[in-house]
């Protein structure tokens, strides 16, 4: 195994051990007795939720220790990984981005289309516009879909049809292909985007189709020294673009370091499994290493839903009111209750609590995924706290590929209006997405704007969580059911 590594124990790379490891040491300090608990752990990848839960709980009223479990998370993740070059000897993680490796140039895709100047959310078959995105935005918040902050948002947008133009930055999309990533939204809206994934042929002829119908322009690495007239033809530019970012992490680090800015960089790379912390690491160690040398960079990140989150009093109370009063839950909450000792459709929240924590961990993505993201949101805090610009955003359920092929998720998703969650399709989430970042990057509102003295208050005020956060029942204890409920569904 080359590029960015887990690092050896015993003769094995490890990732369960990685992952115990990196958890420890966030919690050492703050909560020693959730540190032990971590290290004694024997059932990683069945128990890991609650230690992940502990991370955020010790947060919740004192935002020194919410800092200080994410920047140990980090250092703990930087410290432990290591770098395999092409020599084959293991080295820091650090040594990654100092070596340049094949150099990249960028390849340039002009738009052909005219830019869109008004906000429009792709929607159930129509595109909102004007006064009927704004009356969905009210029904969302009234159906506790999403959290105030993004009716506000959008609204500002709606307001600034102007702040659609990013023109005047670069907004780097690490995981150009990827479903939930605003490179078609930017593109269609005039600007400039930085695409970086894989050396992938079809991707690439994809997502150059996609520039040349959009009215922006898309720069996409190719090895530098590549014939002009190679990049010319759309189709033998995307058998020459792309670039592998734990593996040729050194030659993407110094190709956007020589970049024009200012730059945003955006992080929506997704693996399968293990890869998919590696990957996570690799874009860590890329956005140290540029920020370390660029004073314009400012940063964006997806939150998954399915994640554990400290939600404010007002989420309390919306789930509450609906567990007392959801006529389907009721008929067969008592039953299933007793049924399964107390386990399903419990309580989400204990009444008139003045923040809570929402559990929405899915066990069956394992503790790579949830680490995974957990850098991005630690990444997210440190760099708020050290005054960078930040827009980190909880992302909605969303119908991705990657999910749909999930059996476990897909039938829990399409059994989940049962209790008054709404899943998004991928055009709708990545659109509105998008427009929370423009929001950020304009207003100001993201978390790097001015550091929260409680980080948590910084994730949740624009969360589109699809209703995870204020149904009545805690979402874990109610996934099962919701997949039973949807199993017809998700097999068509």
């Amino acid at each position: 195994m080359t590029g960015v590594v887990f690092p050896q124990q015993d003769g094995q790379r490890s990732s369960s051990a990685l992952g115990r490891e990196v958890v420890a040491a966030a919690l050492a300090g703050v909560d020693d007795v959730g540190a032990d608990a971590v290290r004694r752990e024997t059932a990683w990848r069945k128990d890991y939720p609650r230690h992940f839960r502990r991370l955020v709980e010790v947060g919740i009223h004192d935002g020194d220790a919410a800092r200080t479990v994410a920047r140990q998370g980090l250092e703990a993740l930087h410290r432990r990984m290591r770098w395999v070059g092409p020599g084959g000897e293991d080295e820091p993680l650090a040594r990654a981005c100092e070596e340049p490796g094949t150099p990249l140039a960028g390849a340039t895709i002009e738009g052909q289309g005219e830019p869109e100047r008004e906000l429009s959310l792709p929607y159930r078959g129509e595109r909102l516009r004007g006064d009927e995105l704004r009356r969905r935005l009210e029904e969302w918040v009234r159906a506790g879909v999403v959290e105030p902050g993004v009716q506000q948002a959008v609204e500002r947008v709606l307001d600034h049809p102007e702040w659609l133009d990013l023109r005047d930055q670069r907004v780097v999309v690490l995981g150009a292909g990827a479903e939930m990533g605003p490179l078609r939204s930017i593109l269609r809206w005039g600007g400039d985007v930085v695409g970086v994934d894989l050396a992938r042929p079809n991707l690439w002829r994809r997502l150059v189709a996609v520039a040349r119908q959009g009215a922006g322009r898309l720069v996409i690495p190719v090895p530098q020294g590549v014939a002009t007239d190679e990049t010319r033809d759309d189709d033998r530019l995307a058998r020459h673009a792309g670039a592998d970012l734990l593996h040729d992490l050194g030659a993407v680090a110094h190709w956007l370091e020589s970049l024009d800015g200012p730059l945003v960089l955006g992080n929506y790379v997704y693996a399968d499994g293990a890869t998919n912390l590696r990957l996570a690491t690799a874009v860590d160690a890329l956005t140290t290493w540029l920020t370390g040398r660029r004073d314009d960079v400012a940063l964006a990140f997806l939150a998954t839903p399915t994640d554990a989150f400290v939600v404010p009093g007002s989420a309390v109370a919306q789930s509450t009111s609906s567990y007392d009063n959801r006529t389907v839950g009721r008929v067969v909450r008592t039953p299933l209750r007793v049924a399964s000792g107390g386990r399903l459709l419990r309580r989400q929240y204990p009444p008139g609590e003045a923040v809570g924590v929402s559990d929405s961990i899915v066990e069956q993505q394992g503790p790579n995924y949830l680490l995974a993201k957990r850098v991005h949101r630690w990444r997210a805090t440190v760099a708020a706290a050290d005054g960078l610009p930040v827009s980190l955003n909880v992302a909605p359920p969303t119908r991705t590929r990657s999910v749909t092929k999930n059996r476990a998720l897909a039938a829990a998703y399409a059994g989940a209006h049962w209790f008054g969650i709404e899943v998004f399709e991928p055009a709708t989430s990545n659109t509105l997405m998008a427009a929370l970042l423009v929001d950020d990057l304009r207003h100001g509102g993201g978390a790097g704007h001015e550091a929260s003295r409680r980080p948590w208050t910084d994730e949740a005020r624009a969360a589109v969580h699809g209703g995870l956060w204020r149904t009545g029942y805690d979402p874990r204890s109610a996934l099962g059911v919701a997949a039973l409920l949807g199993l017809g569904a998700a097999r068509h």
